[in-house]
Parts: structure tokens; C-alpha cells; sequence
């Protein structure tokens, strides 16, 4: 009986082992990557889920790659995952050829599946290049029935650039002063104005797409903005001169006292260098001063103080 006792036992555990090894669990998602088409040069990152999903922890203890043109980002090892939990590993793709390439990320852990492997994909590609500065236009705001301007730079590089046609998604932003086709040589730019003339009150935004026969064409601009009903008859227009390279935009603050303490009145930062505001009461005096805010945020010292006396009605 005892023997027959021991050989139970003895199968119980075999049995047994499976269920143990199948708690850990390493899953991946997507567990494949397509970085699309890349520029020479340039680079693209893309992050991967990594996720626990069995009732055990378990060790993520070395990581290797296959394609010279891939690489992991900051993954250090070894990582330990509790049941449930997730990381992320950032993979990067930087073609130094045109062309299609693959490659293979691969993780060892202590799960079943002890092997993961990953595959990826890219294409480099190469030319002539066409950039829009900046990325973004914010005109700020401006009162439904006017308009505003602003200028974006278009830039060739890598070789001659001959832009086509240009693509609105929204009526209330249009292109002025811009011929085409125009064709911009190499290593030099031409710059383009865009108009926001709301149509009603509120924030408006939409894209300019320029189609063109650089590589990643078309090359797209933001546009944002905010049409602002009118105030009864009274308003103030201000203007200032813009502060130069570096900067990004002003904000715009008023007071009711002669130096102040003032109150920022423009919603977000403002591109243009010019604001109207819209919120006055009349037979008041209001007081002005700009400031000047560059890519990093940092913002300059109050601008002279302006002036304005509200009509009475």
C-alpha cells in the first residue's frame, strides 16, 4: 500500500509542474512594428507593451537585437514584472540608406516563453526635403467680421523643391500672396502668408497641406485661432513690435490703474503682434503691457504701458 501510495503522490506533482510553469507569462503588444518611412538621418521611436499576464513575477534578464539600422531605447535589465504589471520598451528605427529594412528585438525572461522575439520593419528614404516653421500658427484672437495675418517659412533641403498646390481644411484660413507652382532651389526658403477670418465666435483650427515633390509631401502647418464677437461699439485694438528670433509669442495684460497690478487677458499664447480686446466697458480707462515669451517659456519683463478711455455710450 505504501508503494502505491508514493507512485500517487509521485504523478500528482508531474502533473502539477505544467500548471507552475504556464503562471508565467510575457506578452507583448503589438509584438510587431512598422516605423513607416523615415528620412536619412533622422530617427522614429515607438513603444511596446510588455505585460505580466500570469499569477507569478518573473525576470526579463537579457535583451539583444538583429538590423544595424535598429536600436532599444533606455530598457536596463533585468526588470522584474508582478503578475498583471506592464513596461514599456521603447525600440528605435535611424535608416542611414534608402531603402526597406527588417530586424528582430529579442527578450529573454523567466517565463514560459522564455524567448520573445519581436520582429520590426522601416524604410529610409532620401531627396529633397520641404519643412514649414513653424508647426503651428496661432493668430490668436480676432473679431468675427476681420482678419489677421501671419507669415510661415517654407524651407528646401537635400535639393530644388517645386510646391504644387496647397490643401485647406477649413474656409475660415486661406493663403495669401503665395504663387504657385513655385520652386524653391536648395538650402533656401520663401515665406507664405496665412489669413484667419472667423466667420463666428469661438476657437477654429484646420491644416494647410503644401504638395510638393519632396519625399514626405505634403508638408503640414497648424492653424488656430479664435473669432470673438464684437462688444457692443467699443473695443481696443493693440500693436506692438515683434521682439525678434527666439520668441514665440506675447501674452497681453491690462489693469485699471496706472502701473498696475495687471491681469493676463489673452487666453493662450499669442503669435501675432497684435491683440483686440473685445471685453471693455465704457467711459472706463484701461492700462496695457505685453510681455514676451520664447521657445523654452521663459517670459520677459512688462513692455511700456499703454493707455486706452472707453467712449461713453
Amino acid at each position: 500500500m505504501r508503494f502505491f501510495f508514493l507512485i500517487a503522490i509521485a504523478l500528482s506533482l508531474s502533473s502539477l509542474a505544467p500548471v507552475r510553469a504556464r503562471a508565467q507569462q510575457l506578452h507583448c503588444n503589438p509584438c510587431s512594428v512598422h516605423f513607416g518611412r523615415v528620412e536619412v538621418g533622422s530617427s522614429s521611436s515607438f513603444s511596446i507593451i510588455l505585460k505580466n499576464t500570469g499569477t507569478q513575477s518573473l525576470n526579463i534578464t537579457s535583451k539583444s537585437k538583429q538590423g544595424s539600422e535598429f536600436s532599444f531605447g533606455n530598457f536596463p535589465l533585468p526588470i522584474t514584472l508582478a503578475p498583471g504589471k506592464s513596461v514599456q520598451l521603447s525600440v528605435l528605427f535611424k535608416p542611414t540608406a534608402a531603402g526597406h529594412t527588417t530586424g528582430t528585438f529579442t527578450l529573454v525572461s523567466t517565463a514560459l516563453n522564455k524567448r520573445l522575439s519581436m520582429p520590426v520593419a522601416g524604410t529610409g528614404i532620401s531627396g529633397a526635403q520641404l519643412t514649414v516653421s513653424p508647426s503651428t500658427l496661432n493668430f490668436g484672437n480676432v473679431t468675427v467680421g476681420q482678419s489677421t495675418t501671419l507669415s510661415a517659412t517654407l524651407s528646401a533641403a537635400n535639393g530644388g523643391v517645386t510646391i504644387s498646390s496647397d490643401q485647406l481644411t477649413s474656409s475660415e484660413f486661406s493663403v495669401v500672396g503665395l504663387n504657385l507652382p513655385v520652386t524653391i532651389p536648395s538650402g533656401q526658403s520663401i515665406q507664405a502668408t496665412l489669413q484667419f477670418a472667423p466667420n463666428q465666435s469661438g476657437v477654429a483650427s484646420g491644416k494647410i497641406g503644401y504638395f510638393s515633390n519632396a519625399v514626405a509631401s505634403p508638408a503640414v502647418e497648424q492653424l488656430t485661432g479664435t473669432g470673438v464677437a464684437t462688444n457692443g461699439n467699443h473695443s481696443v485694438s493693440l500693436t506692438w513690435q515683434d521682439s525678434g528670433p527666439g520668441i514665440v509669442g506675447y501674452n497681453v495684460y491690462r489693469g485699471s490703474t496706472h502701473g498696475g497690478p495687471y491681469q493676463q487677458i489673452n487666453t493662450a499664447l499669442d503669435a501675432s503682434t497684435n491683440y483686440t480686446d473685445l471685453n471693455v466697458t465704457a467711459a472706463l480707462t484701461y492700462y496695457y503691457v505685453t510681455t514676451a515669451v520664447d521657445g523654452s517659456g521663459q517670459q520677459s519683463a512688462y513692455s511700456n504701458e499703454t493707455s486706452a478711455t472707453i467712449p461713453s455710450p
